[in-house]
């Protein structure tokens, strides 16, 4: 479960929060290596905006974007 105390945060910036990527570079290659989900759709763009209530699914791992 991702808190943030922003309105959103991109999926480049989930990556790092989360401890899946270290760097934004590193967090670049994942996103086109990874199978991720932004509600239910394959995602592959790192500036993605999540809000929260959105489920992300990295590699089957389920993950919850909250205020």
């Amino acid at each position: 479960m991702a808190k943030i105390t922003t309105d959103y945060i991109t999926l480049q910036q989930f990556l790092k929060l989360e401890g899946i990527a270290s760097t934004g570079g590193e967090a670049k290659i994942l996103v086109s290596q990874l199978d991720i989900e932004v509600n239910g759709e394959k995602e592959n763009r790192r500036g993605k905006k999540l809000y929260p209530g959105d489920v992300i699914s990295v590699e089957g791992k389920k993950y919850t974007v909250e205020k």
